[in-house]
Formats: structure tokens, C-alpha cells, sequence
């Protein structure tokens, strides 16, 4: 199967540190991969690169078929590319629903009546179309965690990018985001998932990508890299990760 994302020999560089060391990674259209590993291997960068929030070099990204790079096709590559972030990065002075109604407005040139429909219905997958007026400061963490996925899925990506999309959250409000991402996946839309949280990587993913050191260390079903993973690397990992 031709992949949706491809990546091939990517690197990143900050000065004298490589982030990102060779990464070869394709992902076929509407597989879930969660990529896990300890903190500064490179995980996020990796989603950062992708739709190139980060720029990178040497290597080559494509998505949809499109490379990755600075010029006219990127705003093709961004439609398709949906983001959620660690920090929700929601526009504090417009409503839930204008936030969610904005990009496909823009980009997409919807008219205001078709986009408000879209939103809200949005809202309502999410569970929180009952908030559309408020604005994102009267919701809690959680709440406006599920207003950012919302809104990536209003421009009907065909891939959505989350980095750590529970890290900046209290422990009570992860598995309001978690199950929104349970219900998003295996729906057609390709994502790929840099997370902490094992359980929704093993119960979710067809695919888990282990990284250290700016490198793909290993990568298997969600068994075979938690059950019988190869590399002690991953083993020490996971046992600290688990112990907590």
C-alpha cells in the first residue's frame, strides 16, 4: 500500500544537537501509530516536521504524495494535516464555536451558515456542544483540549498530528481526550500520536514506534513492543514508565 505520510532520512538539527537521526517512517492511510519513548527523543519534533512547523534537512517528508517543503504546496499539505498540540493554542478572545468555525471559513471558504453547522455538530462529537458560546478561559483543561480536536477535524483532515494532547492536563480530565481519540481512530483518518499514556497506546495503536536519542529504536504491534520488546533500551523505558 503507498503510505499517506513518508518520511526518509529526515534530520533535525538545533546547533550542535540532532534531534532526529535518519528517521525512515512511512504510515498507510488510516493506520494509528503511537510513538512513545523518553522525554528529548525526538518525538515531538518528528510531528513538528511533518506538516513543517519545524524545518528539517537532510531527508525527505511527503504527505499524500506531496513533499513537504517550503513553497506553494504547503498550504495543500497543511488542509490535510490537522494538529493538536499540548497546549490547546485556542484563540481566547473568540468562542468555542468561532474557533472551531474559523479555519474552514479561511481556507476552505465555507460560508458562515455551513461552517456553524460544522462546528457544532463537531461539538457535539466531542461532547461539549452545550459550551459552543462560551469562550475558551470559562472551560476547564480537558474541555478545551476537546475544542483543539475539534477544530482540527473541521477542515476534514485526512491525517491529524497529536503531540502529547494530555501532558498539560490534571489526571481527571485525561480520559475525556483519551476516549474522544478512541472514538477518532480507525474512522479513516491517519494519525499519528506522540504520547505518555501506554494504555491508550497499547489499546489504540496498530502500530507503536519506540524513540531514543533522536532515533527509531524499535516499532511492532502494541504487543510486541510492550509484551516482547527486542531492545533493553525499550525494556528499561517502559519499566520505568510502568512503575509510576
Amino acid at each position: 500500500m503507498v503510505p499517506f505520510i513518508s518520511l526518509k532520512g529526515v534530520c533535525k538539527s538545533y546547533d550542535q544537537f540532532l534531534a532526529l537521526d535518519r528517521i525512515d517512517l512511512d504510515v498507510a492511510p488510516g493506520e494509528v501509530v503511537c510513538i512513545i519513548g523518553p522525554s528529548g527523543s525526538g518525538k515531538s519534533t518528528l510531528v513538528r516536521c511533518v506538516n513543517l512547523l519545524e524545518q528539517f534537512g537532510p531527508g525527505d517528508i511527503s504527505v499524500g504524495g506531496i513533499p513537504v517543503r517550503v513553497g506553494k504546496d504547503l498550504a495543500a499539505v497543511r488542509a490535510e494535516v490537522g494538529m493538536v498540540f499540548q497546549s490547546f493554542n485556542l484563540f481566547p478572545h473568540m468562542s468555542v464555536k468561532r474557533n472551531v468555525m474559523l479555519a474552514p471559513m479561511r481556507i476552505r471558504k465555507l460560508d458562515e451558515a455551513t461552517a456553524a453547522a460544522r462546528a457544532m455538530a463537531l461539538l457535539q462529537r466531542v461532547g461539549i456542544a452545550e459550551q459552543a458560546e462560551k469562550y475558551p478561559g470559562q472551560l476547564s483543561g480537558g474541555q478545551q483540549q476537546r475544542v483543539a480536536i475539534a477544530r482540527a477535524l473541521a477542515m476534514e483532515p485526512k491525517a491529524l498530528l497529536f503531540d502529547e494532547p494530555t501532558s498539560a492536563l490534571d489526571p481527571e480530565m485525561v480520559g475525556e481526550v483519551l476516549d474522544v481519540m478512541r472514538g477518532l481512530a480507525h474512522t479513516g483518518v491517519t494519525m499519528i500520536v506522540v504520547t505518555h499514556e501506554m494504555g491508550f497506546a497499547r489499546q489504540v495503536a496498530d502500530r507503536v514506534i519506540v524513540m531514543d536519542g533522536g532515533r527509531i529504536i524499535e516499532a511492532g504491534t502494541p504487543a510486541e513492543v510492550f509484551d516482547h520488546p527486542t531492545q533493553q533500551r525499550t525494556r528499561d523505558f517502559l519499566k520505568a514508565i510502568l512503575a509510576h
